[in-house]
């Protein structure tokens, strides 16, 4: 059946370490034990910029992809993104995912002395971004005026894949929607208020939100919709034969948290090998949630290896 439920699983490995032999080694590792993309975030502190690192990373290996997962479209201009990131993909052999979100941290625009405008306008400022991006990526000229973004004959060296997928880590109706019509990957982020130490957020991980959340996705895209890639970043993975335990530590630990609700949601791995790739499973066939992010290669590998 031709169906976002039954779209193929990727996995992803999100990447951090202090030491760049440190990122070497697991990037060879998950390429070894299956994942499908590695993944770099992008924060204005003492880590790496992730463009460099993902060149670094392109060098040492042969088939897994590389992403962003995501980059603070508010710090970089579109034209010169998109000359960045083809430049990449063909450093890459065709292997670059670009992922992108409207940033959030308000202590990184404090750093560079920016104020941060509300979550509404840099929605709005990411929409136009993808917009101007999906043209220069496919190697077409640009003209564009927007509330936010003016370009004017603006083109970059096309990308060295025929179509180089855009993720969009989107939370609100209007930007979700935007995304299932202009991107090819949506990142479901399940985050509420951003907290007052700027990296941390309320958590909304009730089924029933990401219920309305992919029907928002599902009316927007129309025919684009079997085409969509659904993507969540698990915060926490937990190997242990007391699931049922697991979640309720949790539920105590995070405000706003049910214990069925951290059973249920695609945003925590709890459990045996066994049981995560079965929670993976029904969040497919529920929500067509089919590209799973991760930090922890080890504990994710077996569950890699259990579903294919």
């Amino acid at each position: 059946m031709s169906d976002a439920s039954f779209r193929g699983f990727r996995f992803g490995l999100q990447l951090w370490e202090a030491d760049p032999s440190g990122l070497r080694r697991k990037a060879r590792l998950a390429e070894e034990a299956g994942f499908d993309v590695l993944l770099v975030g992008d924060h204005v502190d003492d880590g790496w910029a992730p463009l460099p690192i993902l060149a670094d990373l392109a060098a040492i290996t042969d088939r897994i992809r590389l992403g962003t997962l995501v980059l603070n479209n508010d710090l970089r201009h579109p034209v010169l993104l998109a000359q960045e990131v083809t430049t990449l993909d063909h450093m890459s052999g065709g292997r670059f995912e670009l992922g992108l979100g409207a940033g959030h941290n308000p202590h990184e625009y404090e750093a560079m002395g920016r104020p941060i405008d509300p979550p509404t306008i840099r929605k709005a400022r990411l929409s136009e971004s993808v917009e101007i991006l999906r043209a220069l990526l496919d190697g077409r000229q640009v003209d564009f005026v927007g509330e936010h973004y003016t370009v004017r004959q603006a083109q970059v060296r096309a990308a060295a894949q025929d179509h180089l997928p855009i993720l969009v880590a989107a939370n609100g109706s209007r930007i979700l929607a935007h995304a299932a019509q202009h991107a090819d990957v949506i990142g479901l982020s399940g985050l509420g208020r951003t907290l007052p130490d700027g990296n941390h957020h309320e958590v909304r991980w009730a089924p029933i939100r990401l219920d309305e959340q992919v029907a928002v996705i599902r009316e927007a895209a129309g025919e684009r919709w079997e085409a969509l890639e659904l993507n969540v970043l698990v915060q926490r993975v937990e190997i242990t034969r007391h699931r049922r335990k697991a979640a309720k530590d949790l539920a105590a630990r995070i405000p706003g948290l049910t214990v069925e609700d951290a059973l249920e949601t695609p945003f925590l791995a709890l459990g045996t090998h066994a049981e995560i790739a079965d929670q993976l499973l029904a969040a497919r066939a529920r929500w067509g949630i089919s590209y799973v992010a991760a930090r922890d290669a080890s504990a994710l590998a077996p569950v890699i290896e259990r579903i294919r």
